[in-house]
């Protein structure tokens, strides 16, 4: 399925590299060693060429960053991220501490961004990971408020989720988790118009891009038992990929990290296709297989549909199993997701949010009632989207990560600082945040229109942020 392109494509852009805005005459930096770094990272964003963000990255990132992506890897993402930003402005420093500090900054684009820093805690306190995601101007303002209790910071979630609500801005689910307990988990609006069925807690909805995530697991599973090799290429597992030049040369890493060059299913030939014939990993490749790479592997970053199912397939081989089994058995079972799976868009399942669009033909009819999205979703998803689940299932899943029961030393190269997962398609939206505050987890599913879950998931998390 494909991504929520502005909010989440970008976000993920910049996890754990760096990128950003240069020094503004208004806006001053703290004098602290964290703050000389972050105005570096914004400097080097706004330098031309890349020997600037080379020299800062060398310079300013702790080992273990670099050991999670190289130099040269960090760059490939950099040149993706200073195209679609162009330049970072600095406007505001939001809380720090001594592991971390916060600034909004503005892209040349005139789109509001948040950067959050985190730090190592003694020595030089070089930089661990740099989180940046787009974020709206009443996130902002909270932000910019005073700190908040526990109880205030709830009953706020609340209002924002009947506000939205009545104002057909949100239908779907909430689930708000601090540690192991599950504070907050409410469901508005309706899971079948039709048939008049309202949205509960533990309803199913589409999670779109939110099953890369999974995949990525299962190939660190197998990296982890060595029967894949990050610097694999293709054609080790996929003996007849019909594009030869790319399974000699794109790399499991490449596909992971979307720098591969391997482009994306969704185009005319895709939304030709009767959406019926659509049910396995192989019945994807004809619509980008056997295309040209789009650029050399490892030059660039372009978010990648095609690229994660390739991966699928690589789990297949790899692992002996279907994939879908796979996920199911080592990923879903360890983490307790009981609700999780790929269902066919035509077998009947109790308790399913149906999709509803205004964007049925990639036009925004913003005065045309929704329409059911069944025609623009395959039958089944993939190992790149499309899947189902429940927000406690996404719960679930977070925890397991967060205590290792799902990966080794991967997990924490992989997955460590704060991270937002988000899936997006006509009629699907859902946002999986995991520590936007540490040890806290927000999960917001919805079956209408993006960013309907994923800006109710980020004023969620910027509302943690105000706590005390």
């Amino acid at each position: 399925m494909g991504t929520v392109k502005k909010a989440v494509a970008f976000s993920a852009i910049l996890i754990c590299i760096a990128a950003s805005a240069r020094g503004d005459d208004a806006f001053a930096f703290p004098q602290t060693v964290q703050g000389r770094r972050a105005a570096a990272y914004f400097a080097a964003f706004n330098a031309d060429g890349e020997g600037a963000m080379a020299a800062f990255l060398r310079e300013n990132l702790g080992a273990d960053a670099l050991k999670r992506a190289s130099v040269g890897e960090r760059l490939a993402r950099f040149r993706g991220s200073k195209k679609e930003a162009l330049s970072l402005t600095p406007e505001k420093a939001l809380r720090a501490t001594a592991g971390s500090a916060g600034y909004l900054a503005r892209s040349g684009s005139g789109e509001l961004l948040e950067f959050t820093f985190l730090f190592e805690a003694g020595g030089e306190r070089k930089i661990v990971s740099i989180f940046g995601a787009p974020i709206d101007a009443e996130t902002a303002a909270d932000l910019a408020g005073p700190l908040l209790g526990r109880e205030e910071v709830m009953a706020r979630i609340r209002a924002v989720m009947d506000e939205r609500s009545k104002a057909d801005r949100f239908s779907g689910v909430v689930l708000v988790a601090q540690g192991d307990s599950v504070v907050l988990h409410e469901a508005r609006g309706q899971a079948s118009v039709e048939f008049g069925a309202a949205n509960r807690p533990d309803t199913r909805f589409n999670l779109g891009s939110i099953n890369k995530l999974f995949t990525r697991v299962a190939i660190g599973q197998l990296v982890e038992k060595g029967a894949v090799s990050l610097d694999d290429a293709i054609g080790r597992f996929l003996s007849d990929y019909p594009n030869r030049d790319a399974a000699a040369r794109v790399t499991v890493r490449q596909l992971l990290d979307m720098t591969s060059g391997v482009g994306d299913f969704f185009g005319r030939r895709f939304a030709e296709t009767p959406k019926d014939r659509i049910r396995s990993l192989e019945d994807y490749l004809p619509f980008f297989a056997a295309e040209t790479l789009l650029f050399p592997p490892g030059s660039q970053r372009r978010y990648s549909n095609g690229g994660y199912i390739v991966l699928g397939l690589i789990v297949e081989k790899a692992s002996g199993q279907d994939y879908f089994d796979y996920v199911r058995d080592h990923v879903y079972a360890p983490a307790g997701m009981t609700a999780t799976g790929h269902l066919d868009a035509d077998v009947p399942e109790a308790n399913v949010a149906s999709g509803y669009t205004r964007n049925w033909d990639d036009g925004d009819h913003e005065k045309e009632p929704r329409r059911i999205n069944i025609y623009t979703r395959p039958a089944r998803g993939s190992s790149a989207g499309g899947g189902y689940s429940t927000a406690m299932d996404l719960f679930r899943f977070a925890r397991a990560l967060r205590a290792g029961k799902l990966l080794g030393p991967l997990g924490g190269e992989w997955f460590g600082g704060p991270q937002a997962y988000a899936g997006g398609a006509p009629g699907i939206n859902a946002e999986l945040d995991i520590d936007p505050v540490p040890g806290w987890t927000v999960a917001v599913l919805g079956n209408t229109d993006p960013p309907a879950a994923s800006a109710l998931a980020q004023r969620i998390s910027g509302l943690l942020r105000c706590l005390r």
